[in-house]
């Protein structure tokens, strides 16, 4: 397609979404590079991405121009490019959530450095979406979330409670704290447990580094907090098995995920390539298949538009701390990391992304009251 040609499919595209290129309104994208048309019209989502990585173009609020192209929805008439068409058969033939690629991520993305995530998140360093209903701050909101968990969970003094996915000890930590409970936690990430073990110190809390599928002995409560993101479509049933296994008969599982509208296997090529990789967002049915005769679902409960205003606090934060974190990060990481934050939140705010927390019990078990929300 010649560059011309690329520039006006491209041009029709935007238009679809009230977009205009070099335009004056903070959601129009101003356009540095006039190989940035046949780029995007032959990598797609990719070429998006690194396109404004490598300064391109421009956007004042990314998180509204992506709302807008996901509610207009043109890149379903753009049809599917040979890089995206590789990435899908990628995911299809070999499992990229196995074993010996699960630290991967952890590598590539938590363990970037504390100083990233101390300075972006909340004083209690949950990197998972808030819970705004009566929250005013984003410390407000995650506690609120945390506690959330906790309730829906039913929580008691004396439990044993797992913690798969647990990041830098947030839930751990503030379970014990709170509803006097030991805590095991596992993560892939280094970083998380070096500073997870320093913040939980003196409590009931074990963090150490393991994958998932490691863990073996049982549990009054088994909870993941952003993990399901990383467990990817051929291992959803493993999942759901490992997590049966490790709970106790009158036991509660818990899911919180981000959650997609449509069945997928592979998930977004620019945020796989730069930010989680080998990360998929599960769907319903994706879920409900893999729990089948294993669980009873007592509650699915749907609160994705908070993750847009996490999102944009986070990037706030992010921004405020520019100055200071620019001595450790380049310019490319940066532009990467915004897209990255923006385009999120332009997602949830589309309603093309939701966050789920799902309360699943073994069958037989009775009926147990979690619609807290």
């Amino acid at each position: 397609m010649t560059g011309f040609r690329s520039e006006a499919v491209l041009q029709e595209l935007l238009d679809l979404a009230g977009v205009t290129v070099n335009g004056d309104r903070p959601f129009d994208i101003q356009v540095h590079d006039d190989g940035l048309y046949e780029r995007i019209m032959k990598d797609g989502v990719l070429a998006a991405g690194e396109s404004f990585m490598d300064e391109w173009w421009d956007c004042q609020a990314i998180d509204e121009l992506i709302c807008k192209v996901i509610v207009a929805r043109p890149v379903n008439q753009a049809g599917m490019n040979l890089k995206l068409a590789l990435h899908v058969l990628k995911s299809r033939i070999f499992n990229l959530q196995a074993m010996g690629r699960a630290f991967q991520v952890g590598k590539q993305h938590y363990d970037i450095g504390n100083d990233l995530y101390e300075a972006m998140l909340d004083r209690r360093m949950v990197y998972t979406c808030g819970y705004w209903k009566n929250a005013e701050t984003l410390d407000d909101a995650q506690e609120a979330k945390l506690d959330l968990v906790c309730r829906k969970t039913g929580l008691e003094q004396g439990m044993r409670v797992l913690d798969l996915g647990c990041g830098w000890g947030a839930f751990a930590k503030y379970a014990a704290e709170k509803y006097g409970v030991t805590v095991t936690g596992v993560t892939v990430s280094k970083q998380q447990v070096e500073l997870g073990q320093k913040m939980c110190r003196g409590l009931p809390v074990e963090i150490r580094l393991d994958d998932y599928r490691n863990v073996d002995g049982k549990y009054d409560r088994v909870i993941s907090i952003g993990i399901m993101e990383h467990v990817g479509y051929k291992n959803y049933r493993t999942y759901m098995k490992k997590t049966e296994s490790l709970l106790e008969d009158d036991g509660i599982a818990f899911v919180h995920t981000i959650g997609g509208n449509i069945t997928k296997t592979t998930s977004d090529p620019f945020t796989t390539e730069y930010v989680f990789p080998n990360g998929m967002i599960p769907s319903i049915a994706q879920l409900g298949k893999a729990m089948e005769g294993l669980f009873v679902m007592e509650d699915w409960h749907n609160f994705g538009p908070d993750y847009d205003k996490t999102l944009m606090v986070w990037y706030a934060n992010f921004q405020n701390a520019w100055p200071e974190l620019k001595a450790r990060y380049d310019n490319r990481f940066y532009r990467m990391w915004r897209y990255y934050l923006l385009s999120c939140a332009g997602a949830f705010r589309a309603r093309g992304l939701q966050v789920w927390q799902i309360v699943m019990t073994k069958q037989g078990r009775k009926q147990t009251d979690c619609r807290m929300s």
